[in-house]
């Protein structure tokens, strides 16, 4: 009988968003592949340090604790531009650290996104921004990890918590769109006069409703949290709630930071990863946080 992924939340990630091969990848930017594949065959019994999204699937690898592999809720899936022998130690440290990963597709420098689609995957997390780009333009949740971001604290080991910006992230850019072209007074009167027509959909909904099924099927073992943490304020913030009530998606928390740096706030919201489409967001926010930057909407700096 064939194995299906389907009714799986599936996470593909890269190696470098796992684990914290920084050292490795200043050899391989220095030197060539050759230099850095002997390197991680002679690292291959050293477990390599957790990066900036293991607490994240170590976190959503819980959900498949006490049950079936037939019914775990969750895959994670190694898509990597790692070799197929350095793609050993990345099993072998996922093993060190008791994740259960048994699947990957390392392809040697060439860009993996293309294998996202068989694996109908709900996010994939990669260092590679071009890798990313494509991702997102085929449809699939995409961000790129900041391999120097703060990693996530360890005072929820029992929660996901998982923050999302709002326009050309959670929604579309529609609204975006309005702000960089007529400016802050014609985005909130514009928003006021859409408060019950909901926002389309943006490139992390697909995630946002997945991640609600997992919550409704979820285990004693582990709970999650989601956060919208936003530049818009009232009144501004009706369209957001209302579309998400259309959308019967359910957030536990929703910041309207009105402009305010974001970081401070995800600081102490504590996330395990924090998704926004603006650079400068994700800059900030990694002083604090573990982030991923959605490289797709109308504006990225």
């Amino acid at each position: 009988m064939s194995t299906s992924l389907d009714g799986k939340l599936v996470v593909a990630i890269s190696s470098r968003a796992l684990f914290d091969f920084e050292e490795e990848n200043r050899v391989f930017e220095h030197s060539d592949d050759r230099a850095y594949m002997a390197l991680q065959l002679e690292r291959l019994d050293t477990p390599a340090p957790p990066g900036v999204a293991f607490s994240l699937v170590q976190k959503l690898l819980a959900f498949n604790a006490d049950k079936s592999a037939a019914d775990h809720p969750v895959e994670v899936v190694i898509l990597s531009r790692n070799d197929p022998v350095s793609g050993m130690r990345v099993f072998r440290s996922a093993r060190h650290y008791e994740l259960a990963i048994e699947r990957g597709t390392f392809t040697r420098g060439q860009s993996p996104w293309r294998y996202l689609r068989p694996l109908h995957a709900h996010l994939f997390l990669s260092a590679h921004l071009s890798d990313v780009r494509a991702a997102l333009q085929a449809g699939v949740p995409a961000a790129q990890v900041y391999p120097l971001s703060a990693h996530a604290s360890d005072a929820h080991p029992h929660e996901i918590r998982i923050a999302f910006d709002g326009d050309a992230v959670l929604f579309s850019d529609e609204a975006e769109r309005v702000y960089q072209t007529q400016g802050l007074a014609a985005f909130q009167q514009h928003e006021f006069d859409n408060a019950s027509l909901p926002l389309p959909g943006g490139p992390f909904k697909p995630l946002l409703s997945a991640l609600q099924r997992l919550q409704q099927a979820s285990t004693p073992l582990m709970k999650i949290r989601t956060a919208l943490v936003t530049a818009r304020s009232a009144p501004a913030n009706e369209r957001v709630i209302r579309t998400l009530m259309d959308w019967n998606i359910e957030i536990d928390e929703a910041m309207f930071l009105g402009g305010l740096p974001k970081g401070e706030f995800l600081r102490e919201f504590e996330p395990d990863f924090f998704f926004d489409d603006q650079a400068g967001h994700i800059e900030s926010a990694a002083q604090h946080v573990p982030a991923g930057h959605v490289a797709g909407g109308v504006i990225e700096d």
